[in-house]
């Protein structure tokens, strides 16, 4: 499973325990929602940060293999691309 996939079900498990919790709680449905938004976000803070720098990770991965592709394929339409070692050019 992606980090990415686990951080967001993380932020989501979060809310709904964070709003279970407030179920009981005497207060406007809106704003009990607010709170358990709020809440959950500064929890997710602190109890899915391994989460969230694995999936900062695999982001900055991405995003380096995306850039050196550009680069790569900048380079073949400009034509200072060289052949790989075993490739037939002609």
């Amino acid at each position: 499973m992606s980090a990415a996939v686990k951080y967001t079900l993380g932020r989501v498990g979060l809310f709904v325990g964070v709003l279970a919790a407030l179920w009981f709680v005497e207060m406007n449905m809106f704003l009990r929602l607010m709170l358990a938004l709020v809440a959950s976000a500064a929890l997710s803070f602190f109890l899915l940060k391994g989460w969230r720098d694995e999936m900062a990770g695999e982001m900055a991965e991405a995003s380096e293999r995306r850039r050196a592709e550009k680069d790569r394929l900048r380079s073949a339409l400009a034509g200072d691309d060289q052949p790989e070692p075993g490739e037939n050019r002609g």
